[in-house]
C-alpha cells in the first residue's frame, strides 16, 4: 500500500493544464497565462499584465489513486501600500468534480501596489511554497487543482504517493468567456466560487475564463485571442470597465463593439455567442466615470466622479451601455441567428442588490457570485437558453484547454 513517503514526482506539462492560452517557462517552472504571447506583447498597462497572469479558471488535471498530493508553487500576491496584507490565495482540489480539499501557499513574491490610480507597483521576491492535500479517497479518481484566481502562480513541482495518469475526457463542451473583475472573481473566496466556475459546473462545460480585473476594454488583441481559441460556446460581458475607466465615448463604443464581434466571428462564424451587459451597479447606472477609490468611512469603496449632465455629449453610463448593446445585438442578429443578448440585471439586479449589497459598491461578495452563477446557468444553459445542450456539440472538448492558442509553449524571451 502506498504511503505519503513513497513519492512519485510528475513533470508538469501543458497537457495537464486546462483553461490557459499560453505558458511561460520561468527560472522555477511554468507560468500559465490567459492571453497568448502575441497578445501579451501588445498589453499597454501593468494592470492587464497582472490580471491575465492570475490564473482565474486555470486548473491542473490528472488521474491517480494517490491519497496525498503536494504542489510546489511560487505565488505572487498583490498587496496595497498602507493596507493589511491580503489573505493567501486558495487552491481548490476537486475529486471527480466535487470539492474535496483546500490549501494555501504562504510566502512567495509580493507585488506591492504603490499607487491605486496608476497601478504602479514594486516586486518583493520570496520563496517557493507547497500546497499539500491529504486524506484523499484511495480509489482511482480524477483530480483537478484549481489555482488561486487572484494571485499569479508559477508551477514548480507535483508530487503524489501514487502514479499519475492523464485525466479522462468527459466530453464536455468548451465555454470561452470574457469579462471584467467580476468575471475574474473579485471578492470571491476561492477559485471554484467565482461565478463563471459555478455556472460552468452547473452547465457541465469546460471553462476558459478571460475575465480580467479592470481590463475588459474591447482590446483588439483579446478579440484575436478569442478568435483563435477553439470553443463550443462564447460569451462576452461588456461595459462596466468602459464606463469606470472613462475609456471612450458613445461614438467610439458602438464601432468598437462591432469590431470585437467581427473579429471573434472570423474564427467562430456560427458558434453560439452571448453578449451580456453589465450587472446592476448603482454608483455607475447614470453617472459616468472615471471610478475612484473612496475611503470616507474607513473602508475601500468606489465612487463614480463624472458629470451626469455630460451624457448628452456622449459620456457613457451603464444605462447607455445596455441600450447600445441591445441595439447592436438586435441589428446583427437579423443576419446572425446564433448571436444573443442578455441584460446583466437579470443576473444581478435590484432585488439581488437588496439581498446581497456590493461591499465596495462595485464587486459582489461570495453570496453575490453564487447568485450570478445560478442565474447565468439558468438563463444560458437552461431550457430555451442560448447554451442549451442542443445548440452545439463538444467538437473541441479538451484540445482547446490543453494547448496555448499560439500552438506552442511560449519562450520566455517572447512572452
Amino acid at each position: 500500500m502506498n504511503t505519503e513517503h513513497h513519492w512519485t514526482t510528475t513533470p508538469i506539462t501543458a497537457d495537464m493544464l486546462r483553461g490557459f492560452l499560453g505558458l511561460e517557462p520561468t527560472a522555477h517552472g511554468l507560468l500559465p497565462h490567459r492571453l497568448p504571447a502575441a497578445a501579451r506583447r501588445q498589453i499597454p498597462d501593468e494592470q492587464l499584465a497582472l490580471a491575465e497572469a492570475q490564473p482565474s479558471g486555470v486548473r491542473l488535471v490528472f488521474r491517480t489513486e494517490a491519497t496525498v498530493v503536494e504542489l510546489d508553487t511560487l505565488p505572487t500576491k498583490r498587496a496595497y501600500q498602507g493596507f493589511p496584507a491580503p489573505a493567501d490565495g486558495v487552491y481548490d482540489l476537486l475529486v471527480d468534480g466535487r470539492l474535496a480539499a483546500q490549501a494555501t501557499v504562504p510566502g512567495g513574491n509580493v507585488r506591492m501596489i504603490t499607487d491605486m490610480t496608476t497601478q504602479t507597483s514594486e516586486l518583493h521576491e520570496g520563496p517557493v511554497g507547497t500546497a499539500r492535500f491529504t486524506d484523499l479517497p484511495a480509489h482511482d479518481k480524477d483530480i483537478e487543482i484549481w489555482l488561486p484566481h487572484n494571485e499569479i502562480t508559477e508551477l514548480v513541482a507535483l508530487r503524489t504517493n501514487a502514479p499519475v495518469e492523464p485525466a479522462s475526457d468527459r466530453g464536455h463542451r468548451v465555454w470561452l468567456h470574457h469579462g471584467s473583475s467580476i468575471s475574474h472573481g473579485s471578492n470571491a473566496t476561492h477559485p471554484t466560487a467565482i461565478w463563471p466556475a459555478l455556472a460552468a459546473a452547473r452547465g457541465e462545460v469546460e471553462l476558459v475564463s478571460l475575465g480580467f480585473g479592470g481590463s475588459a476594454l474591447l482590446d483588439p488583441f483579446t478579440a484575436r485571442a478569442m478568435r483563435d481559441t477553439p470553443a463550443d460556446l462564447i460569451s462576452l460581458k461588456i461595459g462596466i470597465n468602459i464606463v469606470n475607466t472613462d475609456a471612450m465615448r458613445l461614438r467610439a463604443f458602438g464601432p468598437a463593439v462591432h469590431g470585437f464581434l467581427d473579429t471573434v466571428r472570423e474564427g467562430h462564424p456560427t458558434t453560439p455567442l452571448l453578449v451580456v451587459s453589465p450587472v446592476l451597479c448603482p454608483v455607475q447606472e447614470d453617472t459616468p466615470g472615471p471610478l475612484m477609490p473612496d475611503f470616507a468611512d474607513g473602508t475601500l469603496k468606489f465612487k463614480a466622479t463624472g458629470d451626469p449632465a455630460e451624457r448628452a455629449a456622449g459620456r457613457l453610463t451603464l444605462t447607455v451601455i445596455r441600450e447600445e448593446l441591445a441595439r447592436i445585438v438586435a441589428a446583427r442578429a437579423a443576419e446572425d441567428p446564433n448571436l444573443h443578448y442578455l441584460d446583466g440585471r437579470d443576473l444581478y439586479g435590484e432585488k439581488d442588490y437588496a439581498e446581497f449589497p456590493l461591499p465596495d459598491e462595485v464587486h459582489p461578495d461570495a453570496a453575490g457570485h453564487r447568485r450570478i452563477g445560478e442565474n447565468f446557468a439558468r438563463l444560458a444553459f437552461g431550457d430555451g437558453g442560448p447554451f442549451t445542450a442542443k445548440t452545439a456539440t463538444a467538437t473541441h472538448r479538451l484540445d482547446s484547454l490543453r494547448h496555448p492558442a499560439d500552438g506552442r509553449i511560449t519562450d520566455a524571451s517572447t512572452a
